[in-house]
């Protein structure tokens, strides 16, 4: 087969780093298949599958990108899902000690600026907290889930690349400071600090009102929702053209069963241990031989 005959689209976030190189190396070794794993942002992913320049997109996570999966999945039905997911959660973190010493204990306790303060690293009054990456789909929802709340008046929201975050948290749990963050799991974070995720009314679909940012310049203004995320997951994805084009390919994209302890073992060993995703994936794949051959199945 020709050089880049797949193309995966790698996220930016560590899990999805693995498992893009996971999917290249299982296939390459597999089915002698060429597959080049490209680093490319969630709307520019979408696109490519939608047009044919992206084959794969290892983690399409739900509801995050629902209104994706509505395009181009039930819409236009250029995007396939595979119906494996893993069970997901998202929300508001804070290490214990902040949790125990600070009484902040809820999302609302975050409206009260003297509570707010707490976080407060440079000395304008502001708490700060890291709400994700520039380019997530969640960092736009936390941008939301901010304003909604009203805790956007009283923290400096924080767009920053997740390495950096996670280096924040590492500092001020060795130190005993105060912070809060945007957290997700399956995630190595709760393996390694004693984490607490804040408290808030449970998710309404009536109260969730998302408009893209890709889709309005107003989405911000028009968007709200005061509300906890929905109860998440996520899965592969890929172009629906590849069951006719290679049936085995999109065989083994179906099958692929990670589950959330291996999710976090991955977000470990890219983001902790600061192993190479494509050396890790191979030693990954070398180590699970039965368990990519029944993807085959």
């Amino acid at each position: 087969m020709s050089a880049a005959d797949l193309v995966v689209a790698m996220p930016n976030w560590p899990s999805g780093q693995a498992s893009a190189n996971i999917i290249k190396a299982a296939l390459e070794k597999s089915l002698e298949v060429k597959v080049d794993v490209q680093e490319m942002g969630t709307m520019i992913a979408f696109t490519g599958l939608d047009t044919g320049t992206v084959d794969v997109y290892p983690e399409v996570w739900q509801p995050n990108f629902d209104q994706l999966i509505q395009k181009f999945s039930t819409e236009r039905g250029t995007v396939h899902l595979s119906s494996r997911n893993v069970a997901a959660t998202q929300g508001l973190c804070v290490t214990q000690k902040t949790y125990d010493d600070f009484g902040i204990h809820d999302v609302a306790d975050l409206k009260d600026p003297a509570k707010a303060k707490v976080f407060d690293t440079d000395g304008d009054g502001k708490g700060e907290m890291w709400i994700g990456a520039r380019g997530w789909l969640s960092t736009d929802v936390e941008r939301i889930r901010a304003k909604s709340y009203g805790y956007a008046d009283t923290m400096t929201l924080l767009e920053m690349p997740e390495e950096v975050a996670m280096s924040a948290v590492d500092a001020a749990a060795a130190t005993d400071k105060p912070i809060i963050f945007y957290c997700y799991s399956p995630h190595h974070v709760f393996e390694l600090h004693q984490v607490k995720q804040l408290s808030e009314p449970p998710f309404d679909a009536a109260k969730w009102n998302i408009v893209l940012q890709a889709d309005d310049p107003m989405w911000l203004s028009k968007s709200d929702a005061p509300v906890a995320w929905k109860p998440s997951s996520f899965s592969v994805a890929y172009a629906t053209s590849l069951s006719k084009r290679l049936p085995q390919v999109a065989k083994l994209l179906d099958n692929i069963d990670f589950t959330a302890d291996e999710v976090t073992a991955m977000s470990y060993a890219i983001e902790v241990e600061r192993q190479d995703p494509a050396k890790y994936a191979e030693q990954w794949v070398a180590s699970h031989e039965d368990r990519v051959k029944a993807w085959l199945q």
